[in-house]
């Protein structure tokens, strides 16, 4: 008796662990693998009637977009072909079981350093929607950045009436004279601790 129950738990145990890796490969089918290349370099970009040189990806201020859908793979080849070192985070991805592409300098990882390249796995698992990716290294994240579209996976809809077409907008900060910058960061604390002073 005892044989006979060990069997039928042991044949339910294997159904159940081929129905487990048969969904998963149905899963993976549906998904897609994206490669893209980020070069990163000096840029002159013009803003503002002023050219200045900063560090973009592709030659654009932002970035590339990333397009994918729940459930996709995306390698990013990162060749840093500027003076820094510089890593990629992609915020409000999980990243489950593969930490060392999350990006976070000296967390999860070494930056790149200049004239090397690293190549990011990007596992898109549960996110939909519009996200970000950007540099986490220091003030490169000023200029190294872009967003992440992630369509609902194959088949499925959005949780929302199906939009008639989308714009993207990506701030951030732009400044004309990096000097007169310094000079306010370096002022407000006096402004604020005076103002306090009673």
């Amino acid at each position: 008796m005892k044989m006979a129950i060990l069997s039928f738990s042991t044949t339910i145990s294997l159904h159940a662990t081929i129905l487990f890796l048969l969904a998963n490969v149905l899963h993976v089918a549906r998904a897609s693998v994206h490669y893209h290349d980020f070069v990163l370099r000096e840029t002159n970009i013009t803003r503002n009637c002023t050219t200045m040189s900063l560090l973009t990806v592709n030659d654009s201020f932002p970035g590339p977009v990333i397009r994918v859908r729940k459930g996709d793979l995306v390698f990013v080849n990162v060749h840093n072909q500027g003076d820094y070192g510089v890593t990629l985070h992609w915020h409000g991805v999980k990243q489950p079981r593969n930490p060392w592409s999350d990006g976070p300098e000296y967390i999860t990882q070494c930056p790149i350093k200049p004239q090397t390249n690293f190549t990011y796995e990007i596992n898109f698992t549960d996110e939909e929607g519009t996200l970000w990716w950007h540099a986490h290294s220091d003030w490169t994240r000023a200029t190294v950045h872009g967003a992440i579209v992630i369509l609902p996976s194959e088949g499925s809809s959005f949780p929302f009436p199906k939009p008639d077409e989308e714009d993207i907008i990506v701030l951030s900060m732009y400044f004309r004279n990096l000097f007169l910058l310094i000079k306010i960061l370096t002022i407000l604390p006096i402004l604020f601790s005076k103002s306090l002073t009673f």
